[in-house]
């Protein structure tokens, strides 16, 4: 790939009016009571066979799958109580309306053994998550054939607050989840497609909603240590508090890792929270304060490597590094009533990342190097609300939800070049303002025992207002708005099997910085197109959910997804741009085996085909002006592949383990080869990677366990990129300084794998108490 432009960044603006929709889902709450209408519809057969009462849908649309009580790990004593596993306020539990959907427990979480907070996430089927730099930067996900960077279309929520950051100086989307205390987690709703109504930015390839725990039933006190100087001190514990419950926790964390450059990772995290009620009426209220700062060894070019110039564990600029904080206050009330339910939630959160990165070496500065500060200062806020409506249409039970979204950022960035994190340089910094305002409809109807119909809506409206400090011309406002039908429909149960189907239109938003931007920050006069600041997404899926074999529960999805506009991450710049469209076809294959109480069996496999659609002209134009420069040309001739886009992803593990005595696991996750350049002249190698764990719980609640990570001590890499950067020790790095190479082949450099190790086996030992 050819070095690419930083993309420029965007912001934006638009005001809430949740005040007005609290009093009117009040005043819908007053006229519940007045019309004596029945809290419950006549009962409905469920997923599996089941018959229960008709409970109201809740204000949030999420769905989660029904697991049985004989699914569910022995619960932690972090975890709130199994009566109530969901989060206060949070919303009532549903059935899942499409195959792919699922809901994990916070037990189920906690048991599979994981080396840093993001890789939770990994308990999502087909999703794996990884890191190529320091351990305070967001991580990198991969799902259903997607390189999502650091979360460009993979929306992620924690107590309803989005974690994703647009306009975001190191990209679009930036997901950091490195101040997530796993612990706290009690439960995470999944979701995939565009096919859902209140999901929107970020959520074409899927969305995930993690619930945090609102009370412990007894203190927890934790320690882990491990190798390359891994420290973790845990602590949390809740109080009663008038009627509802007070909840603490803190975490020190500290860390080296196996680099040559130690990460010297030092991180400070602290949550508390009020809560009272329960998911369908309640409130709660939540603080978070999160600091760290780390080094980082950065993904380093294999020529290096093989060369001996440079350890396998070793960086290439070893002043890369970063800090960051992240300080947010949010709120969530919900309330049922005879008509139906409602729920609201507000938050805001100020961030900061400061990131020094060094990803192409002296291709750009042939003596200092090519190092770069990304800063970003924001204020985020935000408030949504909805109300779900119970019904019926022709005699036949219905709920309809309304609600509307909205967000505000205020935005400070900026990209600068470095030495040794010491300022060089300006390229460019700006002032954003980006807001969006999205409403949305869905309705709901059972129309016989064993078809249900979900049709939906949502229209988003995005405003930014980008101030360039150094070129007015790169100023701007710009808006956009588009609308979005949804349709799902579920067929069965039949023998205890549901068929489902699934169709929508979603939308992802690109940097405001892009849309605004008319001459290149680096060279003015260079004009530039502006990017569309909304970009259309389409969707479909049919799939199958079986437990016809007991004891197992199966799910089968086929899929299709297309992008107008691919979002692709720049390894020289360390950044994502607008691309290409894209179309994306596969399935995903989940099984869930559960033969005893104290066994829990789980294997998932997904396969995607991914290619960019419509031809690269300009790609063209470059592989001819590197043409007598093998070194430089090869990897940069037109194609259609999408580099990084996994083919396979597969998982399994076995969770071993009653409420006292012995427990242990095992996990196998396995990201496939993945073309790293649109011609698939480099690909990546194959990752397969064996985690366990073993530990003793004694009845009074204390714990021991020990984690071995990369059990068999593979040499593989968490990340592998193709790209062109310049070396001292590269012979075209002597043609460029000396004025004989050709301008096109000294601005692209060697192309070269570039990688980022796994790390090598690792211990860490926990003792836990409560008290």
């Amino acid at each position: 790939m050819p070095p690419r432009r930083p993309e420029p960044g965007r912001r934006r603006g638009a005001l809430t009016a949740l005040s007005a929709f609290v009093l009117l889902a009040n005043g819908g709450s007053a006229l519940a009571q007045s019309s004596g209408a029945s809290r419950e519809l006549p009962p409905v057969e469920v997923s599996g066979g089941e018959t229960k009462p008709h409970k109201r849908l809740p204000a949030s649309r999420r769905a989660s799958k029904p697991v049985p009580a004989n699914r569910r790990h022995v619960a932690q004593p972090t975890q709130a109580p199994a009566s109530d596993a969901r989060s206060v306020a949070s919303g009532a539990k549903v059935q899942p309306s499409m195959a792919s959907e699922i809901a994990i427990s916070g037990e189920e979480i906690n048991a599979r053994p994981f080396s840093r907070p993001g890789e939770a996430l990994e308990a999502v089927p087909g999703l794996i998550v990884t890191q190529h730099s320091g351990e305070g930067k967001a991580n990198q996900y991969f799902l259903r054939g997607y390189n999502l960077d650091h979360g460009t279309d993979l929306a992620i929520y924690v107590d309803d607050v989005p974690v994703n950051m647009r306009t975001h100086a190191h990209g679009q989307g930036y997901a950091d989840l490195n101040w997530l205390i796993p612990e706290t987690i009690s439960a995470m709703d999944v979701r995939k497609g565009p096919y859902f109504a209140d999901e929107s930015d970020f959520a074409s390839v899927g969305s995930v909603r993690i619930g945090l725990i609102d009370r412990t039933e007894k203190g927890l006190a934790q320690v882990t240590a491990g190798s390359f100087g891994y420290r973790r001190l845990l602590g949390m514990d809740s109080a009663k508090l008038g009627d509802g419950a007070l909840l603490v926790a803190g975490e020190l964390g500290t860390y080296d890792g196996p680099w040559d450059n130690p990460d010297n990772v030092r991180k400070l995290n602290g949550f508390v929270r009020y809560s009272h009620g329960t998911a369908i009426d309640g409130v709660s209220v939540t603080g978070m304060a999160y600091a760290n700062k780390w080094n980082s060894t950065d993904q380093a070019p294999s020529r290096a490597i093989t060369g001996g110039f440079l350890d396998r564990f070793g960086s290439e600029d070893p002043s890369d590094g970063g800090n960051t904080n992240r300080f947010a206050l949010s709120g969530r009330v919900a309330q049922s009533d005879d008509l139906g339910a409602w729920k609201a939630n507000a938050y805001v959160v100020k961030s900061q990342l400061d990131l020094f990165n060094n990803f192409t070496y002296f291709l750009n500065d042939p003596v200092l190097g090519d190092q770069f500060h990304q800063h970003d200062d924001r204020l985020m806020a935000g408030a949504n609300i909805s109300r779900t409506l119970n019904g019926s249409f022709a005699g036949l039970p219905m709920q309809t939800t309304i609600g509307l979204q909205s967000r505000y950022d205020s935005i400070d960035l900026a990209l600068s070049n470095t030495f040794q994190r010491g300022f060089l340089s300006n390229i460019r910094s700006d002032k954003v303002g980006e807001g969006s305002v999205g409403v949305y409809a869905e309705n709901t109807v059972r129309w016989t025992d064993w078809l249900k119909t979900i049709v939906g809506w949502r229209g988003d409206y995005y405003a930014a207002n980008v101030t360039s400090l150094f070129n007015s011309n790169n100023s701007g406002r710009t808006d956009a708005a588009l609308g979005s039908p949804k349709f799902r429909m579920v067929l069965g149960p039949f023998n205890q099997t549901e068929f489902f189907l699934g169709a929508g239109y979603g939308m992802h938003s690109n940097d405001a910085r892009g849309a605004t931007t008319t001459e290149d920050p680096s060279d003015p006069a260079t004009r530039l197109t502006p990017s569309p600041l909304l970009v259309r997404t389409r969707g479909a899926e049919v799939g199958v959910r079986t437990r016809i074999i007991p004891s197992v529960d199966s799910s089968f999805s086929v899929f299709i997804l297309d992008q107008d506009s691919e979002i692709l991450f720049s390894g020289d710049a360390g950044d994502t741009e607008a691309t290409r469209a894209s179309r994306r076809y596969g399935f995903e294959w989940t099984n869930h085996y559960r033969p005893r109480s104290w066994i829990d069996i789980d294997a998932d496999l997904a396969m995607t085909h991914a290619r960019f659609r419509g031809t690269d002209s300009e790609q063209a134009e470059i592989y001819a002006s590197l043409a007598g420069y093998p070194e430089a040309q090869i990897g940069n001739a037109p194609g259609n592949y999408i580099p990084n886009a996994p083919a396979m992803v597969a998982s399994a593990g076995i969770t071993l383990g009653d409420k006292t005595g012995w427990f242990g696991a095992l996990r196998w996750r396995y990201l496939a080869s993945s073309p790293l350049t649109e011609d698939n002249a480099f690909r990546s190698s194959a990752t397969s990677i064996f985690n366990g764990r073993l530990g003793y719980r004694i009845d009074n609640g204390w714990r021991i366990q020990l984690d071995v990570l990369n059990l068999f001590n593979t040499q593989a890499n968490q990340i592998t990129y193709a790209y062109g950067s310049l070396l001292k020790t590269d012979t075209l790095y002597n043609l460029c300084t000396g004025g004989v190479a050709p301008t096109a082949v000294c601005q692209n450099g060697v192309m070269d794998y570039v990688l980022h190790p796994v790390e090598p086996l690792t211990f860490r030992l926990t003792v836990a108490g409560t008290f």
